[in-house]
C-alpha cells in the first residue's frame, strides 16, 4: 500500500484527484495482482451478504442459542413505524438494522466481520439504512465498503482492531470509524472531511471497555452496535459541516494503541470485569453454565 496513515490516504486522494473508495481499489489491484473487476465483484458479493443479513434479523428469529438475545432488531423497526421516535428515523433505522446483524451473528447466521464479529453490525446499519433513504445504488455503496476498508487498513496497522488486544475501542470503536469516514464520500464529501470524521468518532469512543457477559457476543456488544451506527451518523455530519477533529485522526489512533495497552486484562474480553463482574452478570453466566452441564448430561 501507497499508504500507512489517514493524512497520507487524504494527501493521495487530492494529489491524483480520486476517492477514498478508488484508492483502496486501486492499492488493492496492485497488492493483490488481481484485476479491478475481480476486486469488486468480490466486496459486491460481501455487501449482499449485510443486506442478506439485514433482512433476515429483520424477518426472522434472531434469540441466540445462550437465550440471551433476539429480537431487539425488530422491536426497534416497530418502534419506528410509530413516528414517536426521540433520535429521529434515520438514526433509529440505522439502529434498528445494526442490532439485527448483529443478532443474526449472536445466533449462528452468516455476517461479515467489519472489521470484527463483535463489530458486525455498524457498518451494515449505517449503510443500508442510508441506502433506502438516499436511493443509492449498490454500485455506490461498494465503493463505500472500500473507502471503509483503507481506513479499517490504517487502524489494524496502526492500532487495534480486536477486543482481546484494546478492548471494545477497538472493534465498536475501528468500525464507527470506518463507517464514519465512508458515510462521508458516500455523501460527497472530500477525503480530508472523510479523514477528519474518522478522528471525531474514534475520539467518543476511547477507552472503551470489552466486557462480555459469559464471555460471549451478546451483551454488551449487540447494543453497542446499534449505538455505534448513531454515533457514526453523527461523526459524518460533522465533518460534513465542516467541524474538524482537533486532535489529527492519525494521532487519535494513536491514543487508542495507548489507553488499550494500558487497559487491565479484565476489561479485555476475558469477562472477568466490567459488565460481566456485576451481579446480574454473574448470575446470567451462572445459569448458562447449569444448563449447558444439564444438556451434557442428558446426552
Amino acid at each position: 500500500m501507497r499508504f500507512s496513515h489517514l493524512h497520507e490516504i487524504s494527501a493521495i486522494c487530492a494529489k491524483e484527484s480520486t476517492t477514498i473508495g478508488r484508492l483502496m481499489i486501486q492499492e488493492q489491484v496492485q497488492e493483490t495482482n488481481t484485476t479491478e473487476e475481480e476486486i469488486f465483484r468480490q466486496m459486491s458479493n460481501y455487501y449482499e451478504v449485510m443486506k442478506e443479513a439485514v433482512h433476515r434479523g429483520q424477518t426472522q428469529d434472531t434469540i441466540s442459542r445462550s437465550g440471551l438475545t433476539g429480537g431487539d432488531g425488530k422491536r426497534l423497526a416497530e418502534y419506528l413505524r410509530t413516528g414517536e421516535t426521540c433520535s429521529g428515523d434515520a438514526s433509529a433505522l440505522a439502529m434498528a438494522y445494526a442490532l439485527s446483524v448483529s443478532e443474526v451473528n449472536a445466533s449462528m447466521g452468516r455476517i461479515v466481520a467489519t472489521p470484527t464479529a463483535g463489530s458486525c453490525g455498524v457498518i451494515p446499519g449505517v449503510f443500508i439504512s442510508a441506502q433506502e433513504r438516499f436511493g443509492w445504488d449498490d454500485e455506490h455503496m461498494v465503493y463505500g465498503l472500500f473507502a471503509a476498508g483503507a481506513i479499517g487498513y490504517v487502524i489494524a496497522n496502526n492500532s487495534f482492531i480486536s477486543g482481546a488486544e484494546g478492548g471494545c475501542q477497538a472493534e465498536i470503536g475501528s468500525a464507527i470509524g470506518m463507517a464514519a469516514g465512508a458515510m462521508v464520500e458516500l455523501r460527497g464529501g472530500t477525503p480530508e472531511q472523510a479523514v477528519h470524521a474518522v478522528g471525531l468518532a474514534l475520539k467518543n469512543t476511547l477507552g472503551l471497555i470489552c466486557d462480555p457477559v459469559a464471555g460471549l457476543v451478546e451483551i454488551p456488544c449487540i447494543v453497542r452496535n446499534g449505538l455505534g451506527a448513531v454515533t457514526a451518523l453523527a461523526a459524518a455530519d460533522m465533518a460534513l459541516a465542516g467541524v474538524r477533529s482537533a486532535i489529527p485522526s492519525d494521532e487519535v489512533i494513536d491514543v487508542m494503541l495507548e489507553v488499550g495497552s494500558a487497559m487491565p486484562s479484565k476489561h479485555r474480553e476475558t469477562a472477568k470485569g466490567g459488565l460481566a463482574q456485576t451481579p446480574t452478570g454473574k448470575r446470567l453466566t451462572e445459569s448458562l453454565t447449569r444448563n449447558t452441564l444439564a444438556k451434557k448430561d442428558k446426552s
